[in-house]
């Protein structure tokens, strides 16, 4: 070690609420310099009520603060995400694991998950330290990756499931069956299952419609088809959902745009509801309806 660096913070162990201490993990956009410094000023307001504020790895690690072990990220009393949506599904990995709640302040392009502005994290950590706060529990899909009749891979999302080409490959042929019934094939870029927290996502963008996050459903959207016959489709919560493709090139199964994996010729992927669920704390009520109003441009006259 060169002299005048520091000594690599060491993870400490963060069960929670540790000899009576709440704690806190802080998830933070590097990219963006201001969601930086409102993190630092955050947790040294924290420490001053005696809230211990341990950051995830890669942001301890360029901000200089202490450090939690990726393993144990989710162990937390309340996991706090500075940034834009992106950020906060992050977080929703871990955190639905261990069925801790998450804050997610505004520092982004979009945020339309995030629930909490800058100017309002403040009063929104007191009111979850005096046990105030609200927990809006938001429905997740599970998605299995089936080959030669048995799961070699299960992944969860917050927002979609989604099953597309690579960007290399031409138009590929997508069969789809939803409760062991045979529904449609079509030729597309894709399909994705939605949650409808996720409704406002990638989903809207492939012209999917738009679900209040309290209703329990799953949105089947094709992505780009080539026929008309294609819509989207609005789901029992119950319903399971095959699909498949016809290999004449790469094909990705992906959860929220982060974890992916390619398929073999004769692969299924098979989406249901999740037994997870991700705890977001609710800031205002009507925080859906404003959010369309008013980052979506709801009834906005041009």
């Amino acid at each position: 070690m060169r002299r005048g660096e520091e000594e690599p913070r060491p993870y400490p162990q963060t069960p929670r609420r540790r000899l009576g201490v709440p704690v806190f993990h802080f998830l933070v956009n590097p990219q963006r310099a201001d969601a930086c410094e409102a993190a630092l000023e955050t947790a040294k307001w924290l420490s001053g009520l005696g809230v211990q504020v341990l950051f995830h790895h890669e942001a301890g690690k360029m901000l200089r603060q202490p450090s939690v072990a990726p393993p144990e990220f989710g162990e937390a009393d309340l996991v706090v995400t500075f940034g834009g949506d992106g950020t906060l599904i992050q977080a929703a990995q871990a955190c639905s694991e261990k069925n801790t709640p998450i804050l997610g302040v505004y520092y982004g392009r979009f945020g339309f998950v995030t629930q909490c502005d800058p100017q309002e994290v403040r009063g929104a950590l007191r009111q979850f330290l005096d046990g105030e706060s609200e927990i809006d529990e938001r429905m997740m899909l599970k998605g299995e990756l089936e080959r030669n009749d048995e799961v070699v891979a299960t992944l969860h999302a917050l927002n979609e499931i989604a099953l597309q080409r690579s960007i290399a490959t031409r138009m590929m042929i997508f069969n789809v069956s939803i409760d062991w019934e045979q529904v449609t094939s079509y030729p597309a870029d894709g399909i994705l299952v939605a949650t409808p927290t996720g409704s406002t996502a990638y989903s809207l963008s492939a012209g999917g419609p738009i679900v209040d996050p309290r209703v329990k459903a799953m949105v089947l959207t094709p992505i780009t088809p080539h026929s008309l016959g294609a819509r989207p489709l609005v789901l029992a919560p119950e319903s399971r959902v095959d699909m498949s493709v016809d290999l004449r090139g790469d094909a990705v199964f992906s959860a929220d745009g982060q974890s992916r994996l390619n398929l073999l010729t004769g692969d299924h992927v098979v989406v249901s509801r999740s037994e997870r669920v991700t705890r977001l704390v609710q800031v205002d009520r009507s925080d859906f309806l404003l959010k369309l109003r008013t980052r979506l441009l709801w009834g906005a006259r041009s």
